[in-house]
């Protein structure tokens, strides 16, 4: 609930400039990159469970006490370590999927999670908007951390600890190799950083630009990123599940997603009327769907293909994290610089670039299998 308004919290509350705001969610970004890089390290070491659920409870007493701190510096501290503790959440969950789903059912089961995940975005940025209007950002800070630590006892509780995942055949695992001589891969990589750098701009900019250019209040707002999930809640699994047949090319599915992200960002410069603000989240919406469970598909058949899983999947998190750090403050110095407009042109354009690299990306996999 915290991180959608973290911006207009920063803006608005504590009245930060635009460019302070992007400093301290480089931060973010960079307690991002060290908190898969950690995670992957204590995953290996003590196991996905334990690491889930401590990520979980920590994080929790986190983001209350998050809301005490008013300094640039401090919130520069404050939420790089909070993200740091966070994110070491996301290589465990990936190594979770191997421990409970066959390999059969990777995009299915990637698919499922980030269905739990979007439908508490569905509520969360709802719930928020509501609760600052209320209450002000000071209860959101609480409620966000108490249902963390909720969350965490709900694990334990509800979760038996499984040790092992299911074996993969020996036919299936390939000679062990390392992601970064992987060309397939660091393409992949490179299209996934484009794709991340732009697709962050709806947790930081987007929600100023529903702010200062069509004057929303907090609760439309929330309401407005609630539609991405809700959307994604009610379609996304029969949506995947209907394109994971073989006779639908999984580079063309990225290729498609990808352009739909882009149009979301350049219909909002066709006018200024609400229903703009609504296309764009649609189109971004079913961009989304087709796109992060494709995405992670090929990630997991790459790193099994290879039997170096957990390199490839800890590469993919950080490729993620690591937008977190260019992401926001380059949106936010965009904006400054030369205005929203721009901005989302700009956004668009380096979408288009990154359908070129799944051409390239297709056509170094064909070459493999010829």
């Amino acid at each position: 609930m915290v991180v959608p308004f973290l911006s207009l919290y920063l803006t608005e509350d504590l009245g930060f400039t635009l460019t302070h705001v992007g400093w301290i969610m480089t931060a973010f970004g960079l307690g991002s990159v060290c908190g898969a890089w950690i995670g992957g390290k204590l995953t290996n070491r003590f196991g996905f469970y334990k690491i889930m659920f401590w990520s979980l409870f920590v994080s929790g007493f986190m983001f209350v006490g998050l809301q005490f701190i008013q300094t640039f510096v401090g919130l520069c501290i404050g939420v790089f370590f909070l993200m740091l503790v966070a994110d070491t959440f996301r290589p465990a969950l990936f190594v979770a999927v191997a421990a409970y789903c066959k390999p059969e059912n990777r995009t299915r089961s990637v698919t499922l999670i980030r269905l739990a995940i979007n439908l508490g975005f569905s509520l969360g940025p709802a719930a928020a908007g509501a609760i600052i209007y209320s209450m002000s950002y000071t209860g959101l800070f609480w409620i966000d951390g108490i249902t963390c630590v909720v969350a965490a006892l709900l694990f334990v509780y509800l979760l038996n600890e499984r040790k092992k995942g299911n074996e993969v055949k020996a036919e299936e695992v390939g000679v062990k190799g390392s992601p970064y001589k992987d060309k397939a891969y660091l393409v992949f990589l490179g299209a996934l950083l484009i794709i991340g750098f732009t697709f962050l701009q709806y947790f930081s900019t987007i929600p100023l630009y529903y702010n200062d250019v069509h004057h929303l209040p907090e609760d439309q707002i929330g309401w407005l990123m609630s539609l991405n999930g809700i959307v994604i809640f009610l379609i996304e699994m029969p949506l995947v599940a209907f394109f994971e047949n073989e006779r639908f090319s999984k580079f063309r599915i990225l290729a498609i997603s990808t352009f739909l992200i882009a149009l979301s960002f350049f219909v909002l410069n066709i006018t200024e009327s609400f229903g703009v603000l609504v296309a764009g989240m649609i189109f971004m919406t079913f961009g989304e769907m087709l796109n992060f469970p494709f995405l992670n598909s090929f990630a997991m058949s790459r790193a099994a293909k290879f039997n170096n899983q957990g390199e490839y999947m800890a590469l993919f998190t950080m490729a993620f994290s690591i937008s977190h750090i260019f992401a926001h403050n380059s949106g936010m110095q965009l904006i400054d610089g030369v205005g929203y407009e721009m901005t989302w042109y700009i956004m668009g354009g380096l979408l288009l670039v990154s359908i070129l690299f799944f051409v390239w990306l297709r056509n170094i996999v064909k070459a493999e299998s010829s």
